[in-house]
């Protein structure tokens, strides 16, 4: 799924490469996807958006936004996927496809879930509204509102779910949030209420510098750029890291079923919490 580092190095990709292109034509999904979801009916994307030219394209939170020289608007978001391909290259399915007059397309395919939206600049969904007004990790306004997001949370609620639920940090979801806790040195299921000051900092200094090093080097190598290649980061805790241990001392990770996802975590190097904070 699609988070912050990803969702700005595909926007910073489709501005070097597709940036300037006029559109021939937007083909409407092969196969009809459930959860996938449109602003209307796809069909109608092409009359609204054929013969115009991408002007830019945009990342935040979890959508990647492209903008068009009418005034029109695609958005999507983590867990849609975009590729761009060359002309007989087209996947034999996928849920929108845009096609450009130098013969290359961008290919939206879903595989759980996701939205590709037109819109007009004013799309009224809690999610996109909070990732476009979302403060940048790399903002000075940034630490303030950590704290105060801190202040304001209840102490019981565990980092994992400070970091990753309720869109307090846009773009911070399960997949980054295990190389920042582990290199914050906390467990996920640690409560933040039992956070020292020293904890406190060391967490927004990690979650800050990991998520510019998987920004710096391309995202992560869970998932993929618009041409399908993986990121330049390596995960540290994810499904890959299982085999290899823990890159810091070598334990084995650990991987468990919490809060209706997967954590991982090294038993050595991030804190375990007591019975009573469990």
């Amino acid at each position: 799924m699609l988070e912050l580092p990803e969702v700005i190095n595909i926007a910073r990709q489709l501005r070097e490469n597709v940036q300037g292109k006029r559109i021939s034509y937007v083909l409407p999904p092969t196969k009809a996807h459930k959860f996938c979801w449109f602003a209307g009916a796809p069909e109608e994307y092409d009359t609204a958006l054929r013969d115009n030219i991408i002007q830019h394209a945009e990342g935040f939170g979890i959508f990647v936004e492209m903008f068009f020289d009418n005034g029109k608007r695609i958005c999507f978001n983590d867990g849609v996927n975009v590729r761009l391909v060359s002309k007989g290259k087209e996947p034999k399915d996928y849920q929108l496809l845009i096609g450009f007059h130098d013969e290359t397309a961008l290919v939206f395919t879903v595989a759980m879930y996701g939205s590709i939206i037109l819109h007009d600049g004013d799309y009224n969904n809690e999610y996109y509204i909070k990732s476009k007004s979302a403060i940048s990790p790399f903002s000075s306004e940034f630490a303030p509102y950590y704290r105060k997001m801190l202040v304001d949370s209840k102490p019981n609620l565990s980092v994992k779910a400070f970091l990753a639920t309720e869109q307090r940090f846009p773009g911070i979801g399960n997949g980054v949030l295990q190389d920042i806790l582990l290199e914050a040195h906390l467990h996920p299921k640690r409560k933040i209420g039992t956070l020292s000051n020293t904890e406190q900092d060391k967490l927004l200094s990690c979650a800050i510098s990991v998520l510019r090093n998987m920004i710096d080097k391309g995202g992560r190598d869970t998932e993929k750029d618009i041409f399908g290649l993986p990121g330049g980061y390596q995960t540290k805790l994810s499904r890959s890291a299982l085999v290899s241990g823990c890159v810091q001392c070598g334990e084995s990770i650990v991987k468990e079923k919490y809060m209706g996802g997967t954590i991982y975590f090294c038993p050595t190097c991030q804190e375990t919490p007591d019975t009573q904070q469990r």
